[in-house]
């Protein structure tokens, strides 16, 4: 599980680097839940809507830089710590992430939270 992490996460990061929606379509499951930022109050829903709403939110790659590291495994699921911080404006979010993978590698939810730091 923890390689299957490791190479989710890769991808992950080349889809917030490259914003191809081929890239971030090959992440998740057709039916994947993306639950993000406090001001979404819904989840993204579908394979489609978490694309849609990638590409209208989109970090620009030059723009930021992530640290992430494995907090641990429970079956299909992956809780990751991260460190995302953008170039520009020098903000720093502190992150938690947890995502629920399947057999074949795509994740079937995602679930963020951030802090910016002080």
């Amino acid at each position: 599980m923890r390689d299957a992490v490791e190479r989710w996460m890769q991808h992950y990061i080349t889809a917030w680097t490259t914003n191809d929606p081929e890239d971030i379509r090959a992440l998740f499951t057709e039916d994947a839940v993306y639950a993000t930022s406090p001001e979404e109050p819904e989840p993204w829903e579908g394979r489609d809507a978490i694309v849609e709403h990638w590409i209208a939110g989109r970090d620009e790659p030059d723009d930021w830089t992530f640290e992430w590291k494995l907090l641990g495994v429970d079956g299909g699921r992956a809780f990751v710590q991260g460190l995302t911080t953008y170039r520009g404006n020098s903000r720093s979010y502190d992150n938690l992430w947890v995502i629920q993978l399947t057999a074949d590698g795509r994740a079937s939810s995602f679930t963020e939270w951030y802090m910016q730091r002080k």
